[in-house]
């Protein structure tokens, strides 16, 4: 029996369509592509473990600085739209209590509270959910779970966890800022940090000191169990030691420092902690002696949990002041530039000082104009508030500043009120690290000539008795007129007017 086989062409349409309808059968299949089905996807950078308090605060304690910050993850293709948050702090009753954030995008109440992000592209952002409160009865270590999700119209939702606890007894530094003066540049100068412990609870988890030079100041201390940062401006040292109920320590070392060249003043700024956690960037490590604790008194450690020393350098700024002549006739307005040269070698960086304008006698100052941000101003400086006081150039204004030689100045617009022999005005500079004052005052001569003769004759004291005179001899001389005209009519004449002949 012959074998039939299919015609080529039909087998082809017939296959073109067993294809079709499996394609369909797929699609139906298939579920929707959704919004949050994984084009964007959301991720949180919250710490995994937050210290809300210090023990010995209790009820008084209120921390507004956790935050929750939520992130596009890198090399979606579209931004996350409509992103909130909703957290639950549930977890912390016993430990802690929540209310309103610093935040206005946060809303809720009790333990809820949610936040609406808005839209975010391949970047992230951080919201305060709200401000975390202490109870009174916990102990260090104490601790509870906070939960939160993020969603979004176009990505999937997200969990995360912060371990928040209680942390150990606050650690008080000294009660005054201190103030170190006579450092010189190049030169070690020392610091001995110390703290107290005036609570209940000792430091179960150890004590961490960080300290940080600023202005100028450089770390030269290298012990072996403190962390640096590459510029040896700041570090972070820890101690093993529990530290017992109110009882005082300090640094068995100082710590070295010194002052780079031209720097007139910096400061030391260190603080306490009994609950270490490194800074991320602080990772070069000392190789130096091991740097310990030791007791000390008491005495003035229990202001604050930081203490700052002021250290001032012996370099100065040598500030002359910088003066002119009120040159002109009287009733001329004269320009003359007065202020302040900073012949080194430190320039101020802050509290750069003033200079004080005290005007010649038979003068007027009317304006110190200056340009601020293309806005004309009338008066650079304060104005006197007396007659014969000083005009007041604050150095720090906005509106004075100095050019690449430390020169600042400002002109003044002198009104020559009158002529007054001998008369001079004063300039006077001052910065709080000019220790040369010989050339910090300066006197402003005035040098007056007397007016125009036509300036002379517009005066009021001339003008106006002479217009008064003029009047008068006008008058005088209308009346005589007058008269002259009445005894020249003939008297016949007069009568023929009078009864109108």
């Amino acid at each position: 029996m012959p074998i039939r086989t299919a015609h080529p062409q039909k087998g082809r349409r017939w296959g073109t369509l067993v294809a079709l309808l499996a394609a369909l059968l797929l699609t139906a299949a298939a579920p929707a592509v959704a919004d949050g089905s994984g084009e964007t996807e959301l991720r949180f950078e919250a710490p995994g473990t937050f210290v809300m308090y210090n023990a010995d605060e209790g009820a008084k304690a209120a921390n507004g600085e956790f935050v929750l910050p939520v992130a596009v993850v890198p090399g979606n293709t579209g931004p996350a739209r409509n992103i909130k948050v909703v957290v639950d702090a549930s977890g912390l009753a016993g430990v802690a209590r929540v209310g309103k954030g610093s935040g206005n995008n946060c809303t809720g109440g009790g333990w809820v509270w949610t936040c609406e992000y808005g839209t975010l592209d391949n970047d992230g952002e951080s919201m305060p959910p709200f401000t975390l409160h202490g109870v009174d009865g916990v102990r260090p270590g104490d601790s509870g779970t906070v939960t939160y999700t993020a969603s979004a119209d176009n990505a999937p939702s997200v969990t995360g966890t912060t371990r928040m606890t209680v942390g150990g007894p606050t650690l008080y530094g000294p009660e005054k800022l201190g103030k170190m003066t006579g450092v010189e540049p190049g030169k070690p100068a020392a610091l001995t940090p110390r703290f107290s412990n005036p609570s209940r609870f000792s430091t179960q988890r150890g004590i961490a000191l960080r300290i940080t030079a600023q202005g100028g100041l450089v770390l030269t201390a290298r012990f072996r169990n403190c962390s640096y940062n590459p510029t040896f401006t700041d570090a972070w040292c820890t101690f093993p030691v529990k530290a017992a109920p109110r009882t005082a320590y300090r640094t068995s070392s100082p710590f070295t420092f010194t002052a780079v060249p031209g720097e007139l003043a910096g400061t030391l700024d260190y603080s306490w902690s009994s609950d270490p956690q490194r800074p991320a960037k602080l990772t070069v490590r000392g190789t130096g002696a091991l740097l310990t604790l030791t007791r000390t008194p008491e005495e003035g450690i229990h202001d604050g949990t930081g203490a700052v020393t002021v250290v001032e350098t012996t370099v100065q700024a040598d500030y002359a002041a910088v003066t002119g002549t009120v040159r002109g006739r009287v009733g001329d307005t004269v320009s003359v530039t007065l202020g302040v040269r900073d012949l080194g070698p430190g320039r101020p960086a802050d509290e750069r000082g003033r200079f004080e304008v005290v005007p010649p006698e038979g003068t007027t100052v009317t304006s110190i104009p200056y340009t601020f941000e293309d806005t004309d101003g009338k008066w650079a400086c304060a104005r006197t508030k007396k007659p014969g006081g000083a005009f007041v150039c604050d150095l720090d204004s906005d509106v004075l500043w100095s050019g690449g030689d430390g020169t600042t100045t400002v002109d003044f617009r002198f009104r020559v009120d009158r002529q007054v022999p001998g008369a001079h005005g004063t300039i006077r500079t001052y910065n709080p690290y000019d220790r040369t004052p010989h050339n910090d005052t300066a006197r402003i001569p005035l040098e007056a000539s007397p007016a125009p003769l036509y300036r002379s004759a517009l005066r009021p004291a001339v003008l106006i008795p002479a217009v008064l005179a003029a009047v008068a001899a006008a008058a005088a001389g209308v009346a005589h007129r007058r008269r002259r005209r009445a005894a020249a009519v003939p008297a016949s004449s007069a009568d023929g007017e009078r009864f109108g002949g």
